[in-house]
């Protein structure tokens, strides 16, 4: 089926490169820039011609591709022992689509309006899951039927959601069948939990298990075929949405605190789809692969931008490892994507290419006949390396690939510029978050200089810098202002539910959003993110650290005098910086090399730092402090330097009031972070 193109834009056919973020006149003031918006588009509001406003005008949109054309596909399991799936996606159509969001939205109305759910402030409904169809599914009736989700992360622990059950008051959680022991677990933890909907079909034994075990503890247990039968039996029609209904509470990761919900409306979704359909290039008989998070708002975002277009969704296997395999059966051509992911791609690219012999010749003319090509134009295709050497890259994501994205954290340059001559179609990195519905810079395709850039505005928002004087960032820096990227736009969060602290903090009076993250604009209106305003950082696969947490937690040790953290956001994984405290580094080195050290023998306790079995012993030490802090496994260090040199306030590693300064610190073990760093990631090979 031809794509629907109702609302999209694509770009002229002359684009001015050097005008893609423009200063509105009249809007500087002292301490930051001005308002920089796209340069083709302007400023997209819910009164723009044409503009999606709402979910359910999205839907609407995507369903004039056809009720017999293919929507939601999935690899059907054919064994479980061993695991096993089928060769192929098996599709439901739109119209099939369409019947099961009214009977789950419909059985969502009937129950909570005869009391079988709800009883807080706000009708919300749980999705707890890995992507599947099911998930767009329930998430689709509960936009439809004027319900608001709260969705969760799959990997997310008990007490994580524990906590997010409780503050949005969810009485309904849709999830798979492997998380149902967990929430009956935790029913006297969250008493206002009164149905639990199954995506898996229930077998009569587990239906008899788990519904006689839910009834025991006061929850509803069925599987969707029996809550969709309970709809099916009293359908209503869709409840019209207007663009400042909630829609969706959606829950940033937390790290110092519990996670924040950011209260989300149909029109903040809709017009944030609405400025990612501008330039889209995507073509007819379109599909997108689906494997990040749905409860990330990236992802979310993307399959509703897909929704609209009336193209298919191809859901992952489950299995990361099994992702290269769900591509070549798929043969998406969208490809949202993250560093972690990317990376990989690109190294295996380069350890298969880069060979000696005529192969390795080859593959680096190859190269660099590509990019001087698109350094030079934009251009990233041509007809002769593209068939002799890049058509076996370009198969491993399934050959038809018109759209890869970038989000969620920074990649390299040279990386991104790779891809984009080795799949030779548009390679866009962007930029967003959750409060911004995901959606607040991007790159512009064929744009020559755009790696190392998560590009200019995107239409649906304005954005500016404000001075950090504290770390010495401001508008009036040179070459390029810098300071703190703020965001306004249509898009915006107004509000965390039930935080009004932190609203204050993230959202000014007059509607700009402060990201935390600090960036300067070139040139040609692009953005740049350069550090963060907190001590809170983002690894390479996504996950938020806050620093100072780990270091308290780790310091907690009367082996460790003190300690640095140091995390690259390029990098999916801590390292650390250890002083050790001389009397246990003496009695650890006595033990370990059968000599007696003295805590005062300073030359052999030297020496012993650079025992790799006294680093191991170290490592053991803070593994059992990161396990009684409950770090994650994402925040514990995986490489750690051992120094006597410790962190003073002469040589300027600390303030007046003993607090690290962090970019000191860093400069002066740089040399040996970046030598860790160098090993490669733990656990694939490299040395610890």
């Amino acid at each position: 089926m031809p794509l629907v193109r109702d609302h999209i834009e694509p770009y002229p056919p002359t684009v001015s490169f050097t005008k893609q973020g423009v200063e509105v006149p009249g809007t500087k003031k002292p301490g930051q820039t001005g308002h920089y918006r796209n340069g083709i588009w302007g400023l997209l509001t819910r009164d723009t011609p044409n503009a999606l406003t709402t979910i359910t005008e999205i839907y609407d949109c995507g369903m004039r591709a056809g009720k017999d054309a293919e929507f939601l596909g999935h690899r059907p399991l054919i064994s479980k022992d061993p695991v096993k799936y089928a060769p192929y996606y098996e599709w439901q159509t739109w119209g099939q689509v369409d019947h099961r969001r009214r009977c789950v939205g419909s059985a969502l109305c009937l129950l909570f309006k005869k009391g079988k759910l709800g009883g807080g402030e706000i009708e919300t409904v749980g999705i707890w899951a890995m992507n599947r169809p099911e998930w767009q599914i329930v998430d689709l009736a509960i936009a439809t039927y004027g319900k608001v989700d709260v969705t969760i992360y799959d990997t997310l622990g008990k007490d994580a959601v524990e906590y997010i059950i409780n503050h949005s008051h969810v009485t309904s959680v849709f999830t798979s069948i492997d998380h149902i022991p967990t929430l009956l677990k935790l029913q006297s933890k969250i008493p206002m939990l009164k149905a639990i909907v199954s995506m898996d079909d229930f077998t009569e034994e587990t239906r008899g298990i788990l519904t006689q075990w839910g009834w025991s503890v006061g929850i509803h247990v069925m599987d969707m075929k029996e809550f969709e039968a309970i709809g099916e039996a009293h359908l209503i029609e869709p409840i019209p949405a207007t663009p400042d209904q909630l829609v969706s509470i959606c829950y940033t990761s937390g790290t110092t605190s519990n996670p924040k919900g950011a209260m989300l409306t149909h029109g903040m979704l809709a017009l944030s789809v609405q400025a990612n359909l501008y330039g889209l290039n995507l073509p007819d008989e379109g599909s997108t692969m689906s494997y990040l998070p749905l409860a990330h708002i990236y992802e979310r975002i993307t399959e509703l931008a897909t929704i609209s277009t009336g193209a298919k969704i191809g859901y992952f296997s489950g299995d990361p490892l099994r992702l290269i395999e769900d591509c070549q059966i798929l043969k998406p051509s969208l490809f949202p994507s993250v560093p972690r992911v990317l990376n990989r791609v690109y190294q295996a690219a380069m350890l298969a290419g880069d060979v000696p012999g005529l192969k390795g010749t080859l593959f680096r003319k190859a190269i660099q006949a590509k990019m001087d090509k698109l350094h030079a134009t934009g251009d990233n295709t041509h007809l002769f390396w593209d068939k002799l050497v890049f058509r076996k890259i370009q198969a491993v994501l399934g050959g038809k690939l018109a759209m890869v994205t970038c989000g969620s954290a920074p990649i390299h340059a040279e990386v991104l510029d790779f891809l984009k001559i080795a799949l030779a179609c548009d390679v866009l990195e962007g930029y967003g978050m959750t409060e911004n519905c995901g959606t607040c810079t991007k790159c512009w395709p064929f744009d020559p200089s755009a790696s190392g850039t998560v590009g200019p505005p995107q239409s649906v928002n304005e954005i500016k810098l404000v001075d950090v004087p504290g770390m010495n960032y401001t508008s009036e820096d040179k070459p390029r202002p810098r300071g703190e990227l703020c965001a306004r736009g249509d898009n915006i969060m107004r509000t965390y539910y039930k935080d009004e602290k932190n609203t204050q903090e993230a959202v000014d009076e007059e509607g700009w959003l402060h990201t935390g993250d600090v960036g300067e604009i070139d040139e040609y209106g692009r953005v740049r993110i350069i550090d963060r305003v907190k001590n809170i950082m983002k690894l390479a696969q996504g996950e938020y650290v806050a620093v100072e947490k780990i270091e308290n937690t780790y310091s907690s040790s009367a082996a460790v005098a003190q300690l640095f953290v140091h995390g690259d956001s390029l990098q999916s994984y801590l390292l650390g910086v250890v002083v050790p405290d001389p009397v246990h580094l003496s009695a650890i080195t006595s033990r370990i090399s059968g000599d007696k050290v003295t805590p005062e023998d300073v030359k052999s306790l030297a020496e012993a730092c650079k025992n790799p079995a006294i680093v191991q012993e170290f490592m053991s030490i803070l593994a059992k402090e990161a396990k009684k802090g409950g770090l994650k496994g994402f925040e514990t260090l995986k490489r750690i330097h051992l120094s006597l040199d410790p962190f003073s306030v002469e040589d300027g590693t600390l303030t007046p009031t003993f607090k690290i300064k962090r970019k000191d610190a860093y400069k002066k073990f740089k040399a040996e972070l970046d030598a860790l760093y160098s090993l490669g990631e733990p656990g694939a090979g490299s040395k610890l």
